[in-house]
Protein backbone atom coordinates (compact mmCIF):
# COMPACT_ATOMS: atom_id res chain seq x y z
CA UNK A 1 0.00 0.00 0.00
CA UNK A 2 2.71 2.37 1.08
CA UNK A 3 4.58 2.04 -2.39
CA UNK A 4 1.57 2.69 -4.07
CA UNK A 5 1.40 5.95 -2.30
CA UNK A 6 5.06 6.70 -3.00
CA UNK A 7 4.74 5.94 -6.82
CA UNK A 8 1.35 7.95 -7.62
CA UNK A 9 3.25 10.88 -5.20
CA UNK A 10 6.44 10.69 -7.62
CA UNK A 11 4.14 11.00 -11.00
CA UNK A 12 1.70 13.69 -9.10
CA UNK A 13 5.28 15.38 -8.25
CA UNK A 14 6.92 14.91 -12.18
CA UNK A 15 3.26 16.37 -13.67
CA UNK A 16 3.50 19.19 -11.21
CA UNK A 17 7.23 19.97 -11.96
CA UNK A 18 6.70 19.13 -15.91
CA UNK A 19 3.63 22.04 -16.60
CA UNK A 20 5.60 24.48 -13.96
CA UNK A 21 8.90 23.71 -16.73
CA UNK A 22 6.67 23.76 -19.11
CA UNK A 23 5.32 27.99 -18.24
CA UNK A 24 8.36 29.49 -20.33
CA UNK A 25 7.24 29.70 -23.94
CA UNK A 26 9.50 28.54 -26.56
CA UNK A 27 8.49 28.60 -30.06
CA UNK A 28 9.60 30.59 -32.97
CA UNK A 29 8.83 34.11 -34.03
CA UNK A 30 7.11 32.99 -37.30
CA UNK A 31 6.72 29.64 -39.93
CA UNK A 32 9.22 31.47 -42.04
CA UNK A 33 12.49 32.86 -41.55
CA UNK A 34 13.20 35.95 -43.42
CA UNK A 35 16.06 35.73 -46.60
CA UNK A 36 19.87 36.94 -45.92
CA UNK A 37 20.79 39.88 -47.22
CA UNK A 38 22.61 38.14 -50.26
CA UNK A 39 22.74 35.19 -51.34
CA UNK A 40 25.20 32.74 -49.54
CA UNK A 41 26.98 31.18 -52.74
CA UNK A 42 28.50 34.78 -52.79
CA UNK A 43 30.97 33.13 -49.66
CA UNK A 44 33.78 31.56 -50.70
CA UNK A 45 34.59 29.56 -47.42
CA UNK A 46 32.43 28.79 -44.41
CA UNK A 47 33.31 28.85 -41.01
CA UNK A 48 31.33 26.84 -38.25
CA UNK A 49 31.40 27.43 -34.67
CA UNK A 50 30.90 25.29 -32.05
CA UNK A 51 27.40 25.68 -30.62
CA UNK A 52 26.38 27.45 -27.34
CA UNK A 53 23.88 27.58 -24.91
CA UNK A 54 21.73 30.51 -23.50
CA UNK A 55 23.23 31.05 -20.06
CA UNK A 56 19.68 30.87 -18.70
CA UNK A 57 19.69 27.28 -19.80
CA UNK A 58 23.46 26.45 -19.16
CA UNK A 59 23.19 25.11 -15.15
CA UNK A 60 20.88 21.97 -16.16
CA UNK A 61 22.45 18.89 -17.06
CA UNK A 62 19.85 17.88 -19.16
CA UNK A 63 20.59 20.85 -21.60
CA UNK A 64 24.24 20.13 -21.19
CA UNK A 65 23.58 16.84 -23.04
CA UNK A 66 21.49 18.22 -25.53
CA UNK A 67 24.22 20.74 -26.52
CA UNK A 68 26.49 18.34 -27.10
CA UNK A 69 24.10 16.23 -29.09
CA UNK A 70 23.30 19.13 -30.92
CA UNK A 71 26.79 19.87 -31.48
CA UNK A 72 27.07 15.96 -32.64
CA UNK A 73 24.02 16.14 -35.25
CA UNK A 74 25.38 19.57 -36.36
CA UNK A 75 28.76 18.08 -37.46
CA UNK A 76 27.28 14.91 -39.00
CA UNK A 77 25.39 17.48 -41.19
CA UNK A 78 26.09 21.27 -41.37
CA UNK A 79 30.16 20.30 -40.88
CA UNK A 80 30.06 17.78 -43.42
CA UNK A 81 28.54 20.34 -46.12
CA UNK A 82 30.71 22.93 -44.81
CA UNK A 83 33.88 20.87 -45.82
CA UNK A 84 32.50 20.02 -49.01
CA UNK A 85 31.75 23.46 -49.80
CA UNK A 86 35.53 24.68 -48.38
CA UNK A 87 37.14 22.28 -50.88
CA UNK A 88 36.01 23.42 -53.90
CA UNK A 89 38.12 26.09 -55.28
CA UNK A 90 37.54 30.06 -54.27
CA UNK A 91 35.70 32.15 -56.83
CA UNK A 92 36.05 35.73 -55.40
CA UNK A 93 39.81 37.40 -54.45
CA UNK A 94 39.88 38.12 -51.87
CA UNK A 95 38.01 35.14 -50.46
CA UNK A 96 34.75 35.69 -48.81
CA UNK A 97 34.43 34.01 -45.54
CA UNK A 98 30.74 33.58 -43.85
CA UNK A 99 30.81 32.77 -40.22
CA UNK A 100 28.34 30.04 -38.95
CA UNK A 101 27.14 30.59 -34.75
CA UNK A 102 24.40 28.45 -33.89
CA UNK A 103 23.52 29.24 -30.58
CA UNK A 104 20.89 27.42 -28.52
CA UNK A 105 18.26 30.30 -27.34
CA UNK A 106 16.02 28.17 -25.51
CA UNK A 107 15.64 24.77 -24.19
CA UNK A 108 13.70 22.30 -22.58
CA UNK A 109 14.71 19.01 -22.75
CA UNK A 110 13.47 16.03 -21.31
CA UNK A 111 16.17 13.65 -19.93
CA UNK A 112 16.39 9.56 -20.62
CA UNK A 113 16.42 9.02 -17.22
CA UNK A 114 13.60 11.64 -16.52
CA UNK A 115 11.62 10.16 -19.72
CA UNK A 116 12.12 6.44 -18.28
CA UNK A 117 10.77 7.46 -14.90
CA UNK A 118 7.83 10.00 -15.44
CA UNK A 119 7.25 8.92 -19.25
CA UNK A 120 4.76 11.42 -20.66
CA UNK A 121 4.12 13.22 -17.40
CA UNK A 122 7.65 15.15 -17.65
CA UNK A 123 6.27 17.00 -20.56
CA UNK A 124 7.08 17.88 -23.76
CA UNK A 125 10.84 18.52 -25.00
CA UNK A 126 11.24 21.68 -27.26
CA UNK A 127 14.26 23.58 -28.36
CA UNK A 128 14.96 27.39 -30.28
CA UNK A 129 17.94 27.49 -32.50
CA UNK A 130 19.33 30.67 -33.61
CA UNK A 131 21.98 30.80 -36.56
CA UNK A 132 23.76 34.05 -37.06
CA UNK A 133 25.48 34.31 -40.23
CA UNK A 134 28.15 37.36 -40.99
CA UNK A 135 30.56 38.17 -42.95
CA UNK A 136 34.13 37.60 -41.77
CA UNK A 137 35.87 40.23 -43.35
CA UNK A 138 33.03 43.00 -42.66
CA UNK A 139 30.99 41.89 -39.51
CA UNK A 140 28.17 42.54 -41.24
CA UNK A 141 25.10 40.40 -40.35
CA UNK A 142 24.42 38.39 -43.72
CA UNK A 143 20.81 36.73 -41.58
CA UNK A 144 20.52 35.31 -38.24
CA UNK A 145 17.92 32.85 -39.17
CA UNK A 146 15.44 30.97 -36.27
CA UNK A 147 14.44 26.87 -36.01
CA UNK A 148 12.07 25.40 -33.24
CA UNK A 149 11.36 21.74 -32.69
CA UNK A 150 9.60 19.58 -30.62
CA UNK A 151 8.87 16.57 -29.11
CA UNK A 152 5.35 15.80 -27.69
CA UNK A 153 4.92 14.18 -24.23
CA UNK A 154 3.82 11.32 -25.15
CA UNK A 155 5.79 10.33 -28.55
CA UNK A 156 8.81 10.70 -26.03
CA UNK A 157 7.34 8.27 -23.40
CA UNK A 158 6.29 5.78 -26.42
CA UNK A 159 9.90 5.98 -27.59
CA UNK A 160 11.90 6.22 -24.38
CA UNK A 161 13.06 9.25 -25.02
CA UNK A 162 13.91 8.62 -28.60
CA UNK A 163 11.72 11.98 -29.79
CA UNK A 164 13.40 13.93 -27.56
CA UNK A 165 16.62 13.23 -29.50
CA UNK A 166 15.67 13.43 -32.85
CA UNK A 167 14.11 17.34 -32.39
CA UNK A 168 17.71 17.86 -31.72
CA UNK A 169 18.40 15.89 -35.67
CA UNK A 170 15.66 17.67 -37.08
CA UNK A 171 16.73 21.09 -35.58
CA UNK A 172 20.65 20.48 -37.42
CA UNK A 173 18.81 19.10 -40.40
CA UNK A 174 16.50 22.75 -40.91
CA UNK A 175 19.62 24.70 -40.38
CA UNK A 176 21.76 22.75 -43.70
CA UNK A 177 18.41 23.25 -45.30
CA UNK A 178 18.56 26.76 -44.91
CA UNK A 179 22.37 27.15 -45.77
CA UNK A 180 21.82 25.04 -48.79
CA UNK A 181 18.20 26.43 -50.13
CA UNK A 182 19.93 30.43 -49.81
CA UNK A 183 23.12 29.63 -51.69
CA UNK A 184 21.87 31.01 -55.55
CA UNK A 185 19.18 32.74 -54.48
CA UNK A 186 18.23 34.61 -51.38
CA UNK A 187 15.06 33.17 -50.36
CA UNK A 188 14.94 32.51 -46.49
CA UNK A 189 13.50 28.98 -45.61
CA UNK A 190 11.01 26.99 -43.15
CA UNK A 191 11.65 27.29 -38.90
CA UNK A 192 10.04 24.18 -38.33
CA UNK A 193 7.34 25.81 -36.36
CA UNK A 194 3.71 25.55 -37.25
CA UNK A 195 0.88 27.46 -36.34
CA UNK A 196 -1.43 24.51 -34.48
Amino acid sequence: MDVRRVVVGMLLGWAFVGQVLAKDEIQASAELNPPPVEALGQFDRYDLKPATLASDYAGHKANQEALASFQRNLDERVGAWVAERNAAPATHAPVRTLVIEPRIEKIRFISGGARFWAGAFAGSSRILVKVKLTDQATGALIAEPEFYQHAKGMAGAWTFGAADNSMLVRSASLALDYLKENQATAQGGRTGWEKE
